[in-house]
């Protein structure tokens, strides 16, 4: 009894360490590498857009005290003032000045 114990050991534990060979062996061929560098870089594009959420959520935070701070300080309510924002493209000329630039190249 004590012998097939043994073998049962012996066959289990060679099978173990045939997977984990060959399991090796894939990870070194050029197939495996890439598909260790595909997971390495999509876990640096999750951090790096972990990291630039909590930046924006920062930036958002910081926002919001400092115009605590000013409505404090000046006494005017922040509410009511409209926030200007750029327009968006390659052009940041308003529309009435490059209406009249174009005809002005004419």
């Amino acid at each position: 009894m004590k012998r097939l114990f043994w073998l049962g050991v012996g066959v289990a534990l060679g099978v173990t360490l045939s997977r984990k060979a060959s399991e090796t062996a894939r990870q070194a061929t050029p197939a495996g590498l890439a598909s260790n560098l595909g997971d390495a870089v999509r876990e640096l594009a999750g951090a790096i857009g972990a990291f630039g959420a909590e930046v924006r959520a920062g930036m958002t935070e910081r926002e919001q005290e400092l115009n605590d701070i000013v409505e404090q300080r000046s006494g005017l309510p922040r509410s009511g003032v409209a926030r200007t924002e750029r327009p968006r493209g390659g052009n940041a000329m308003p529309e009435s000045r490059r209406g009249r630039a174009r005809r002005a190249e004419i």
